[in-house]
């Protein structure tokens, strides 16, 4: 498993020990949402094994790396790759082939008998 697709804990944006900000971080949905997602099945369904539940990923998780990820579209692209691997790789594909063919294009205008570009440079001569 890749660093960057591990699940961490995130105290730096965390409030007590940064499980809720590492679940956010981790599926890309605001940390706001999550915390209140939490609080709302802990309060209001009654569902207190969410507290057991914190304590123990509080404890057995590993806090996140200073500089995991170089820039916020980094961290978008490892949120997609976490959420859906087969498309992340198939946009990636996407990139390259739309790459690929750009490249073939100016290939091709700058290998192509051009006679009008060649008849403007000897004009020039």
């Amino acid at each position: 498993m890749s660093a960057r697709t591990k699940f961490y804990l995130d105290p730096q944006d965390g409030k007590w020990k940064g499980v809720c900000a590492g679940i956010a971080d981790y599926t890309g949905v605001d940390v706001l949402w999550v915390r209140l997602g939490v609080a709302g099945m802990t309060l209001i369904a009654q569902q207190w094994w969410i507290v057991l539940a914190y304590i123990i990923v509080a404890w057995v998780a590993e806090n996140k790396p200073n500089g995991l990820y170089d820039t916020p579209e980094d961290a978008k692209f490892w949120q997609g790759v976490r959420s859906n691997p087969k498309r992340s790789t198939a946009e990636v594909r996407s990139k390259f082939r739309d790459i690929d063919r750009r490249l073939a294009d100016i290939e091709l205008h700058y290998t192509s008998r051009n006679t009008r570009l060649a008849e403007e440079i000897d004009s020039l001569r």
